[in-house]
């Protein structure tokens, strides 16, 4: 008779084989209604999952982040039902779950509308409420493909005609409706409580530009009406603070057709920009670090050493000169770095050698899968390649790990995490190797106390990788900066070092970068601040404005004064009213307008208003030099 061992350590005992449901309500009524599913021996299972072996076993409910994903995946199936009651012709195809919610395609003759929308989620609401049981149930194949033709659902036939024989398959039926899927489900459409379908868009079957379009309907769902709300919140934040209508109202940048995934800087979205290298620059030099520059353009051959040239020639932009020489723009900077270091003997003493790089690259992205500055196909990276003995790997890690973390809390982000991903299953190099350097990322982290999730299998194919996720003000996560540990490319480009007792030696070679891309970093920071910048970093920190012509030649005076001590300050001398001004430069997000009038060319003051509309009274050009100052060195 089975045992099942729950999390806590505590044992159950029981006479027969027994459901997840059961061992639930064993421990608890509030528990068993709180039930979507159970973990058995690691593995996700339905409630009505027999245990007849000892078992280690979880209880799954809303809290958890399986549970979540398992409320999309129902409600996927639950979209799935209402457009069957609603639209009867429609024949469904697949819905899998995506981040923060879920889609569903579909084949119908005529295109979904707002109104449809509305009327579907209304029939999902009311099937929830009615509380339906889900039931898995196990089919012959060929019997599945019989019954799906039957009712005119071509498209399941065709995925389950390509099922291999003789195989059994899972449905799920809730009510009339039955799906093909491996699961597991909710028990029951009750637990579905909070969802809303957010809009239709065209897709391909199966992703093949060649097939049939269908309609794709996206929808969200959570474990609760707060945690929708939120997001829906979330949405409407995201949508205000939208980098591409800033970037225009702001006067920083913008694309056009011509070049497109190029971005055109204004004045003073390049001022943005030079000021992130600037600082990365500080940051690098007080680190040890040192700056070099590698060519854009490089022959076919140094990227067919590397390896690019094989694994990534397709999101390379290439050309061929009348020599019949075939070069590339450079989709990234570590073949640049091996070349640099080939030059000239290295010794033992030498190293750590820390090369930076603020690197252009080029990479071929699909023009469906642009998106302002967050997905070009031009970018600079802030790139660096460390090359070190192996007893210094893990201390360069660690230096590595803290300078990133330490840079994110200067930009306002201070929920990071750290995903450590592990060799794959394409990959080169000998296991020997994957356990050095998976080792060295993970004993830094260990030994910094810094908590990180294992992605098992993710890693690149030349080494294993340790990813920083920000969190930005309004809850999404942005990935960002990388470290990467890599025996592979040294021994590609044949790299080495004088050791010690003088024989030749590999070095290792770390990949990092901290912001990663610099113009998709921009993107985040302007979304992050929705505009409004720091001072240190804002094109312009404050803007002088007369009242009348009569206090020009002062404002453009103390415009001047301001410029002289660094600051970066426009003076605004139209002919417009006073309150026209302060809305525009408001609209800007200047930190700081600074408003003269008689009274204060009178004084040698200046008013001073803060972004957001607080009124600082007058106060002198040298107070208010002490709180620019003041701010920026804080």
């Amino acid at each position: 008779m089975p045992v099942v061992r729950l999390p806590d350590g505590s044992e159950r005992g029981f006479d027969a084989p027994v459901t997840v449901a059961q061992v639930a309500a064993s421990i608890g009524a509030g528990l068993a209604r709180a039930a979507l599913a159970g973990k058995v021996n690691g593995r996700l299972v339905d409630t009505s999952f027999l245990i007849d072996t000892d078992s280690d076993l979880a209880i799954v409910t809303d809290k958890d982040a399986e549970g979540v994903d398992l409320i999309r995946h129902s409600t996927a199936h639950l979209l799935a039902y209402a457009v069957k009651e609603l639209f009867p012709e429609a024949q469904v195809t697949i819905g899998p779950v995506i981040e923060e919610g879920f889609y569903y395609d579909f084949a119908f003759k005529r295109p979904f509308t707002p109104e449809d929308l509305a009327a579907i989620e209304k029939r999902m609401a009311e099937l929830a409420k009615r509380d339906i049981p889900v039931s898995r149930e196990e089919w012959d194949r060929d019997e599945a493909v019989k019954f799906f033709e039957s009712i005119g659902e071509k498209y399941k036939a065709e995925l389950i005609a390509a099922i291999p024989a003789g195989q059994t398959i899972s449905l799920y039926r809730e009510g009339d409706f039955v799906d093909l899927c491996r699961g597991p489900h909710v028990p029951s459409t009750g637990k579905l409580k909070a969802f809303k379908l957010m809009k239709v868009a065209g897709a391909y079957w199966r992703g093949d530009s060649k097939n049939e379009m269908l309609q794709r309907i996206y929808g969200t769902a959570w474990a609760n009406k707060d945690d929708l709300a939120a997001y829906l919140h979330r949405l409407e934040e995201a949508e205000k603070r939208d980098h591409r209508k800033l970037g225009q109202q702001l006067d920083l940048f913008h694309f056009q057709d011509n070049a497109p995934g190029s971005v055109f800087w204004h004045a003073k979205g390049w001022s943005l920009f030079q000021d992130l290298i600037a600082y990365m620059r500080r940051r690098q030099t007080e680190a040890g670090y040192e700056e070099v520059n590698t060519p854009d353009v490089m022959d076919r051959s140094l990227w067919e050493q590397s390896g690019h040239w094989f694994n990534y020639r397709e999101h390379m932009f290439t050309t061929q000169t009348e020599d019949d020489r075939v070069f590339a723009l450079k989709p990234m900077n570590c073949p640049g770095a091996m070349s640099m270091f080939a030059q000239g003997i290295k010794s033992y003493r030498d190293l750590p050698i820390r090369m930076a790089e603020f690197g252009k690259v080029h990479r071929y992205e699909p023009s469906g899968a642009l998106h302002g500055l967050l997905r070009v196909r031009h970018f600079t990276q802030d790139d660096a390649h460390i090359f070190c003995t192996e007893d210094q790997m893990e201390q360069e890690c660690k230096d590595v790990v803290a300078l990133i973390l330490d840079i994110y809390k200067d930009f306002g982000f201070d929920n990071v995490r750290i995903k450590l991903s592990t060799r794959p299953d394409n990959r080169i190099g000998s296991d020997e190797t994957w356990d050095k350097l998976e080792g060295a990322l993970a004993a830094a982290l260990d030994h910094m106390g810094m908590p990180y999730t294992l992605f098992p299998g993710e890693g690149a194919f030349y080494g294993p990788k340790l990813e920083f996720v920000l969190r930005d003000t309004i809850g999404r996560d942005w990935q960002c900066g990388t470290l990467q540990v890599d025996m592979s490319l040294p021994e590609r480009f044949d790299l080495t070092y004088v050791a010690e007792d003088n024989t030749r030696r590999r070095p290792v070679m770390l990949h990092r970068a901290l912001f990663g891309s610099l113009e998709r970093f921009t993107g985040i920071l302007i979304e992050h601040y929705a505009g409004n910048f720091p001072l240190w970093l804002s094109p312009v920190q404050a803007v002088v404005m007369c009242i009348t012509d009569n206090q020009a030649e002062y404002a453009a005076q103390v415009t001047e004064a301001l410029k002289k001590q660094g600051f970066r300050v426009q003076s605004d001398l139209r002919s417009e009213k006073i309150t026209y001004k302060i809305r525009d430069h408001s609209m800007k997000r200047v930190p700081y307008q600074l408003i003269v009038g008689d009274k204060e060319r009178a004084e040698g003051k200046v008013a001073v208003r803060a972004r957001g509309g607080e009124d600082l009274g007058q106060m002198s050009l040298d107070e208010f030099i002490d709180r620019m100052q003041g701010e920026i060195g804080g």
